[in-house]
């Protein structure tokens, strides 16, 4: 058979199509109506149940509005449940916008020293049009949140509120991008013209200067030093008086995340091996991004111990498979495509890896799992999408086939790793490539 497509096999095409009332009907249907709404499964929506033998949220969801921010909405979600209870109060928000902000700076500065450190290769290097093609995206990893809090600590809400820019950041980091490309080419043009890399970090200082400016005018001037009291839900009042970023954090941060592993599900690799990602960074110099790989069920099984022993579990997903947003329902069956269309769809989660068919795109934390016989059938889990239009009051559930279809990643505290686990993260990781799924949470295109 050749290689183009002839009008015998269009002929063939069309008298199968014509032939298939099934498909004449779905063609009706599919032609008048939106897909999610055709293929939704009727049972499970049916039969889906929002109670949870462990609940630990009493609190209202956040709102991370048109950003990619949800690595730091699903960070701080979890920092701030032990703040509620120091500070006695029924809700309590760190300042998502601060933490943005350094990053973005931080970000800036790696995003330049890279293109120094990969001045060596010609500028269509694969590499380096990975990097050009998302210098400063929203998204992020949890090893990444902690090197910011490390560094520049934390605010509250009220010490550093949301900018338009902070909750709209297409047109910041549409300028951010044209900054820093323009900047990467000034500094190749400096090295590949025999300047030194002395001179190049020279420019690069006066680019970090622009940045810092750009992000000032669109996100505020992040405070130095504030002043702290509050109201706690007694009634009573408080004054803290003058408190730096630093000493807040280490306040009212109560998890000792500097115990934290990553742990993730990547079954095209090696189990209980440490894993990183060539340029995942957003501080030059700091703790890179390390994760060890273990099967699903044992991942499973850590989380499963951590709500039931009181503690919310920091997650990363495949958030856009089969979740019926609304109603704030994942399954890995909640849309029978397969049956509306005819079709089968043939590849497992390695292969969906690996022809790029899913990926992490989004962070939130798990607040909830129901147990039964001492297995969990489902899970609850705090989204950062708001609680309008989205999930139970913002909350959603997910079927527990759902976690080894479309889940990658926890952090969790060393403690809850098994001998095996830990005998895992002894020796370097293997490096995969900059552009390798593993690293999609800390891109521009995740799903938010």
């Amino acid at each position: 058979m050749g290689k183009g497509v002839t009008n015998t096999q269009i002929k063939r095409y069309r008298k199968s199509f014509d032939a298939d009332q099934s498909a004449k009907v779905a063609q009706n249907a599919v032609s008048n109506t939106e897909l999610p709404a055709l293929a939704l499964s009727r049972d499970l929506v049916q039969n889906m149940d929002f109670s949870f033998s462990t609940k630990l949220d009493e609190w209202s969801v956040t709102n991370q509005m048109r950003s990619g921010r949800c690595w730091l909405f699903a960070t701080l979600n979890l920092f701030r449940v032990g703040a509620m209870k120091k500070l006695n109060v029924k809700d309590f928000e760190f300042s998502q916008a601060h933490i943005h902000f350094w990053d973005k700076l931080e970000r800036a500065n790696h995003f330049l020293e890279a293109i120094i450190e990969t001045s060596d290769r010609p500028v269509d290097d694969r590499t380096i049009h990975f990097l050009l093609g998302d210098p400063i995206g929203d998204g992020g990893q949890w090893n990444m949140a902690m090197n910011l809090i490390r560094k520049h600590g934390l605010v509250p809400m009220s010490a550093y509120p949301e900018s338009h820019s902070s909750s709209n950041t297409r047109w910041m980091n549409a300028v951010l991008k044209d900054i820093l490309r323009s900047s990467a080419s000034e500094i190749r043009g400096i090295l590949d013209g025999g300047g030194s890399e002395k001179e190049a970090r020279d420019h690069k200082e006066g680019r970090m200067a622009d940045i810092w400016k750009i992000l000032c005018i669109h996100l505020g001037t992040p405070p130095a030093k504030f002043d702290w009291q509050w109201r706690d839900k007694d009634n009573e009042f408080h004054r803290k008086g003058e408190m730096t970023p630093m000493e807040f954090a280490e306040e009212y941060v109560d998890v000792d995340w500097e115990d934290y592993v990553c742990i993730v599900n990547d079954p095209r690799n090696e189990y209980y091996r440490t894993y990183t990602v060539d340029f995942l960074q957003n501080v030059a110099g700091g703790p890179p991004v390390v994760y060890l790989n273990v099967p699903s069920d044992e991942m499973k099984a850590v989380t499963q111990r951590l709500l039931e022993d009181g503690t919310p579990v920091w997650m990363g997903c495949d958030v856009g498979k089969h979740m019926e947003r609304k109603r704030g329902l994942w399954d890995a069956e909640l849309y029978q495509l397969e049956g509306l269309y005819g079709v089968s769809y043939g590849m497992d989660k390695a292969d969906r890896l690996r022809f790029g068919q899913t990926m992490m795109t989004h962070a939130m934390l798990f607040t909830g799992v129901d147990v039964v016989d001492g297995k969990p059938r489902r899970w609850r889990v705090e989204n950062s999408w708001g609680d309008k239009e989205s999930g139970i009051k913002g909350y959603y559930t997910m079927n527990d086939n759902w976690y080894d279809e479309h889940m990658f990643e926890i952090a969790a505290p060393s403690g809850y790793l098994t001998d095996e686990m830990r005998d895992g993260l002894e020796g370097e990781p293997i490096v995969l490539p900059a552009w390798d799924p593993m690293g999609s949470l800390a891109r521009e295109e995740a799903l938010e």
